[in-house]
């Protein structure tokens, strides 16, 4: 029923936690296949998602680029996009089912979920972030990739399906959905801190809001990727 999409850099770290969340689905019959969109990775990345039994396709750099080739690979008709480095909460198979139900029967109109936003560090930094996502989502409906997103195939294919961008690819299918087609689910989606430990919390919030901020500003993706990272291949939302 479920084609996962997980676009990956050098993540040997981070993704054999990613796809052991995955295995409860996959003895349910909900998760039928991974898809591993690898934009080159120098690691053992790509050795780990085959042992896992993942179909890869190898594809330049940017999680743009990555995301939209492995939408395409995929076979079955609902989409889950996770990040290499998110771990999805016990029990997020039911909850997800449950969703699909609604959307499949036509209890609720054909519309995407994201997941709520997590992160793997202690203390009033992390929850403060996550607050602050949470408040973001309720609002404004532009939930950052980093919280999953689980949509219909036939809305994907609706909307355009993700922009080949350098940065900010996420809030841009999201834009293309619509507030009325995003709903939060309650399960939490997990995603490593490393980042904002190694940046700190401060540059790496002030980052974020600054490229969200630039981005529904029209300034042009490529700018703000040179901005954000000059130089680099793969960019992290």
């Amino acid at each position: 029923m479920i084609s996962v999409i997980i676009p990956t850099l050098n993540a040997q770290a981070s993704l054999a936690a990613t796809l052991t969340s995955l295995v409860p689905a996959f003895v349910e019959g909900l998760i039928r296949e991974v898809i591993v969109a690898d934009g080159g990775s120098q690691d053992r990345t790509v050795a780990l998602a085959e042992q896992a039994g993942a179909t890869i396709v190898t594809t330049l750099p940017g999680r743009g680029v990555q995301l939209k080739a492995g939408a395409t690979k995929a076979r079955l008709p609902w989409l889950l996009f996770l990040h290499a480095d998110t771990v999805l909460d016990a029990g997020w198979e039911r909850e997800v089912s449950t969703f699909i139900d609604k959307v499949d029967t036509g209890t609720i109109k054909p519309s995407a979920a994201c997941f709520r936003f997590a992160l793997d560090d202690a203390g009033a930094r992390p929850r403060t972030v996550e607050l602050g996502v949470a408040v973001r989502t309720a609002l404004f409906k532009l939930p950052f990739g980093d919280q999953g997103l689980l949509i219909p195939r036939t809305l994907y294919d609706d909307t355009g399906g993700f922009s080949e961008l350098p940065i900010m690819e996420d809030v841009a299918i999201m834009q293309k959905l619509g507030r009325a087609r995003v709903t939060r689910l309650r399960t939490r989606a997990i995603t490593s801190a490393e980042r904002y430990r190694s940046e700190g919390y401060f540059r790496r919030i002030l980052r974020n809001q600054g490229c969200l901020a630039l981005y529904l500003l029209r300034v042009p993706p490529a700018r703000i990727a040179r901005l954000y990272a000059p130089g680099r291949p793969s960019l992290t939302s």
